[in-house]
Order: structure tokens, then C-alpha cells, then sequence
């Protein structure tokens, strides 16, 4: 009985654990520990509107962490259930086959921007091609890596899509991206705060001198 008592309690922590406790010591290229990964999956789940439970359960999967993006996206698009995605993606199929699996074309991945590497190839094709063309792209799984976490995060944090590019430059991945965004944006908002409250006292100090 005891023993029983002990494995269900088990159970029950596993499943209340936001981020499973494996995944902490996991390289990233940058350390940012829990906190940046719970960002990122907080931030996927806001912007496709899924709960945070789902996104670490497609990680859970095998999914690597700048490719779960690319599984909401796609599933969106195509109105499938992201199991249905990942199971294509876990059999070998590149992103470009899945696209073409569900009648999908590239255009979907556009984005408006002007840009270098990582992306100059991936802009190349729809600069230098006429619109009516762009159905014909053939990209590859890093092209559409890339293409759609740029959309996600310049989207979600309503982002300059060249600074993403440039911090993606420097060899940084997205969900270092998306933590020093985010970083950056508390900061931003407590100095704003700041500001105004040296302003509120500057104002009535000069209403007690009058």
C-alpha cells in the first residue's frame, strides 16, 4: 500500500512539474536556465493560443525547442491537431514535405523584411522571383526554422524583425532571443516607471512651492 502511495505520488509531481527537470541542464548555446525556458514556452503558447502544458508535451516528444513553433504553425495553417504534425515530422518527412502534405506553399512563411544571413538565401527566393512563383520555392527545414520563429517573435512582443535578425546573427538561438526580449522589455517598462515618478515628485514639489 505504501509502496503504491509512493508511485502515485510520483506520478502526480511529474505532472505538475511546468518544466521537466532534465530539460534545465539542456545547452542552449547561452545558459538561461528554467526561467528563460518557461519564457519561451509561455511565449509559444500565448501567441498560438495553446495551453503552456501542450508546448512542453511536444517537447516531451522529441521535438527540439526552436522547431515547436514550426508545429503550431503548420497545424494552424492546415487546421490538424499538432500530434498529427509531429508524427509526420518523427517519421523523417523534411518541413517542405509536410508543408506540400497538407496543400500548404511557401508563402505562408513570408515575412516583410529586408535582411542578411541567416536569411538572405531564405529572402532571396521571394525577392528575386515574382510573386506568382513563390509556390515553387523548395526550402529547407533550417530556411523554415528560421522563417517562422522570426514571425513569432517579432510578432508576439511586436519586435523590429532586423533586431531579431541581427541578435540571430550573432549566433544566438530563439529561445535566448526570446528571454533577452523579454528581459528587455521589463527593464524598459521599470525605468519607464521610474520616470514617471521622478516627474510626479518634480510636479508637486513645485505645486507646494506655489
Amino acid at each position: 500500500m505504501r509502496v503504491l502511495f509512493i508511485f502515485f505520488s510520483l506520478i502526480i509531481l511529474s505532472l505538475s512539474s511546468p518544466i521537466p527537470e532534465a530539460e534545465a541542464s539542456v545547452d542552449l548555446g547561452i545558459s538561461i536556465g528554467d526561467e528563460g525556458l518557461r519564457g519561451f514556452y509561455l511565449a509559444v503558447g500565448d501567441y498560438y493560443r495553446v495551453p503552456q502544458r501542450d508546448v512542453i508535451i511536444i517537447r516531451e516528444r522529441g521535438m527540439p525547442y526552436e522547431e515547436i513553433p514550426v508545429v503550431f504553425f503548420i497545424a494552424g495553417r492546415s487546421r490538424v491537431a499538432p500530434e498529427v504534425v509531429i508524427d509526420l515530422r518523427l517519421r523523417g518527412m523534411s518541413w517542405m514535405d509536410i508543408t506540400l502534405h497538407f496543400g500548404l506553399t511557401p508563402e505562408i512563411y513570408y515575412v516583410p523584411v529586408r535582411v542578411g544571413p541567416p536569411y538572405g538565401k531564405a529572402y532571396g527566393y521571394y525577392m528575386n522571383k515574382p510573386k506568382k512563383e513563390w509556390k515553387k520555392i523548395n526550402f529547407k527545414d533550417s530556411d523554415i526554422i528560421n522563417l517562422v520563429n522570426l514571425k513569432f517573435i517579432s510578432e508576439h512582443y511586436k519586435y523590429s524583425s532586423r533586431e531579431v535578425i541581427k541578435m540571430r546573427e550573432k549566433g544566438k538561438n530563439f529561445v535566448v532571443i526570446n528571454d533577452e526580449i523579454k528581459k528587455g522589455r521589463k527593464e524598459h517598462k521599470a525605468k519607464d516607471k521610474r520616470q514617471d515618478k521622478e516627474k510626479n515628485k518634480g510636479k508637486s514639489k513645485g505645486k507646494d512651492k506655489d
